[in-house]
């Protein structure tokens, strides 16, 4: 009789094992993985928060954007599915989802494609700001205007453990319209960027820009100059759905 019940209790931790192992999910961070290739030294980085995922990679020196995709995403017995809503590089390759085996060993995320990468976790403590956010509109002499959030052409940033990234692209296109990120801080009303990488522009790289921010409701209001010293009144609404 023990020996019977034993078996069961082995085969409920075996299983107990297995169902952990097929459903694990990889935690809310910023990672990063270096690439060493012809080019010189790549650096890959990786958002993921519970449902949505952007890979970018950029060259630290001399300066110069690769590429970036991103998108909603699910796990299935450890594959990586992201239905993507932009890839910088869609004209020449044509990918419009991706699946990625992959695990997570002692905080690392690795990604076992031909050559398995070993991604580290960066990210800081949460903030003020953390989330994905849809530019929806400005604050004029006349006072707010508005933009529809849900058509298909949007600009979106995705802030997340001191890590940002703005994307402006198409959904239904999957048009690149542009991108750039780095690393933030957020802390009582004052917004600090400091760009990382920037595909319009790689000379913008190094650069640090100072803003003010006020949370309304699911609004984030933005203010300063632009990156081209240009006064802005910018807002960003809490994305919510897809």
């Amino acid at each position: 009789m023990k020996s019977k019940k034993y078996r069961f209790l082995t085969v409920q931790v075996l299983w107990i094992s297995f169902t952990a192992f097929v459903t694990a999910q990889i935690p809310s961070n910023v990672y990063q993985f270096e690439e060493k290739s012809e080019v010189g030294k790549l650096i890959h980085e990786i958002k993921i928060d519970e449902d949505y995922f952007v890979h970018s990679v950029y060259k630290k020196s001399p300066a110069e954007f690769i590429k970036t995709v991103g998108g909603f995403y699910t796990l299935s017995n450890n594959v990586l599915k992201v239905d993507l809503e932009f890839n910088s590089d869609y004209k020449k390759d044509g990918t419009k989802s991706l699946n990625i085996p992959y695990r997570m060993k002692d905080g690392q995320l690795i990604l076992d494609k031909d050559e398995p990468m070993h991604f580290k976790s960066v990210g800081t403590e949460p903030q003020d700001l953390d989330g994905k956010w849809l530019f929806s509109g400005r604050v004029t002499d006349k006072g707010e205007e508005r933009r529809d959030t849900s058509r298909p052409r949007k600009t979106m940033k995705f802030l997340l453990n001191g890590h940002f990234q703005w994307i402006a692209y198409n959904t239904e296109s999957l048009d690149f319209m542009g991108t750039g990120g780095g690393t933030f801080e957020a802390n009582d009303g004052k917004y600090t960027e400091n760009i990382a990488y920037f595909s319009k522009d790689n000379s913008r790289v190094g650069a640090s820009l100072s803003f003010n921010y006020d949370i309304k409701g699911t609004d984030w209001h933005h203010s300063g100059k632009s990156s081209k010293g240009a006064p802005l009144n910018e807002i960003w609404t809490k994305r919510e759905y897809k």
